[in-house]
């Protein structure tokens, strides 16, 4: 079986190389391409994941190749996570939200369009290349920020070969193992609603509900990502809520901390990428590995504990080391590889995905994408029914999936007026003035991209 990722030179590329290195006998993986198109990056980075993946299986065959064709020829799955305009136009997008006063965060809300706006053309670029080389069955899983638009977009564009994934559900569940001391394989969880608006209605271990413990228990607030919100709102709602949820129920407290923060995240990742990609292009790699990984080490441990600091004020104080004999954790990688381990089984199992919704969730279309538990099958993917559901909780999934439609018609059709359309109805938005404002300096940033939209 062939792996190709899209995207091998980013910072989390020994997080993939891992994953699958580990995965690669059990599942039959014995050759894997990481591509990108950035050489210095795929020299650094994609070389420690080649170091790392060989380490832990020295018969697979590992290759780095900035010819995108050439990754995608005959491959069986791929794993798309780029970023296309780099951390620079990252820090440009929140430079502009806030501008007007508008949360920046460049997954959801004004941020996220702009980030969809360059990097729904780049995947589709890369899908034209998998429909013509790929093995005819070959899967594409999307990391690719923002995931819920980039999804959405590429089914409405034809691309039904491709799903969403996140490994946002799947720590989170890992976290309450860690709580309870028990197996990660042992807790299991019922989720609705989209990529970075989710809700988990239901939380199991070893079969026996454990939700409202969890929303009673005190450490879960202090240990796990249930850290951002208040104990009396996750009881009142009866659900455990997406880390990303704390911008929209706490909207005005995220705006203050991002602004009076010395420094926005992206700012944040550009600094530290910059300093780190800097310190590791003067090692020789292949010869010095050591010290390679303790750079990354250090700089990597920078970014986990500043994670959502800016905007929720409260930042994580952890010693992070990356040990390559340890048991992968999973990551988004991990998400991807248990899709290919239910399917080789034959057996069905269940696991959260980023597709099409099928009657999953009243009030939504069948084609919309949402991210949701699904029975896993040789047959497809099902998302899970009757999945008890919140009208509060429901009535904001179906908002925010409003504007990921007009998000995606304005990027395939190429359209201004259902690009303001989309902001306007995005309830960290929700004004048309702001939104007409916001799709102009989009456009102008973006130009490069955007310069036919009409």
């Amino acid at each position: 079986m062939k792996i190709t990722v899209i995207g091998g030179g980013g910072v989390r590329a020994m997080f993939l190389a891992k994953s699958l290195a580990q995965k690669s006998e059990a599942l039959g993986i014995n050759k894997i391409v990481f591509m990108d198109n950035n050489e210095q990056k795929l020299n650094i980075y994609g070389k420690m994941a080649k170091k790392v993946a060989l380490s832990i299986n020295p018969k697979l065959s590992f290759s780095l190749t900035l010819d995108a064709k050439e990754a995608v020829r005959d491959t069986d799955y791929v794993i798309t996570t780029i970023r296309e305009g780099g951390d620079e136009m990252r820090v440009e997008d929140e430079k502009i939200a806030l501008k007007y006063n508008v949360i920046a965060q460049e997954t959801t809300g004004a941020c996220g369009l702009s980030f969809a706006m360059r990097s729904v053309y780049a995947l589709i670029e890369y899908c034209e290349l998998i429909k013509k080389y790929a093995n005819p069955n070959c899967k594409v899983f999307n990391f690719t920020n923002p995931a819920g638009v980039v999804s959405q977009t590429l089914l409405d564009a034809g691309y039904d070969f491709t799903y969403g994934i996140c490994d946002t559900p799947s720590s989170m569940l890992r976290t309450f193992a860690k709580l309870y001391g028990a197996d990660e394989n042992s807790v299991k969880g019922e989720l609705y609603g989209l990529n970075h608006l989710s809700y988990f209605s239901s939380v199991t271990l070893n079969g026996k509900e454990i939700l409202d413990e969890l929303l009673d228990n005190d450490e879960a607030y202090t240990k796990t990502d249930m850290r951002y919100f208040d104990k009396p709102l996750l009881k009142e709602r009866h659900a455990i809520f997406n880390e990303y949820l704390y911008y929209f129920y706490y909207r005005e407290k995220a705006l203050r901390n991002i602004v009076n923060a010395e420094k926005t995240r992206g700012m944040q990742i550009l600094d530290i990428n910059k300093a780190m990609t800097e310190e590791l292009s003067k090692i020789d790699i292949d010869n010095d590995f050591e010290t390679a990984l303790k750079i990354f080490e250090h700089y990597y441990g920078m970014r986990e504990n500043n994670y959502m600091a800016s905007e929720t004020g409260i930042k994580r104080d952890t010693e992070w080391k990356y040990d390559i004999n340890e048991k992968d954790d999973g990551g988004y990688a991990g998400v991807a590889l248990k899709y290919i381990e239910i399917m080789q089984s034959g057996k069905t199992d269940s696991m959260v995905l980023c597709t099409a919704n099928n009657g999953a969730i009243k009030g939504l279309l069948n084609d919309d994408i949402v991210e949701i538990t699904c029975d896993i099958t040789k047959d497809g993917v099902f998302p899970h029914k009757n999945i008890k559901t919140d009208e509060q909780n429901l009535e904001l999934v179906i908002h925010v999936k409003i504007y990921e439609r007009l998000a995606s018609k304005a990027i395939r059709e190429k359209s201004i007026q259902s690009a303001v359309e989309a902001l306007t109805m995005h309830p960290l938005v929700n004004s048309y003035s702001l939104a007409k404002a916001l799709v102009n300096d989009f456009l102008e940033l973006n130009k490069e991209y955007t310069a036919d939209w009409s």
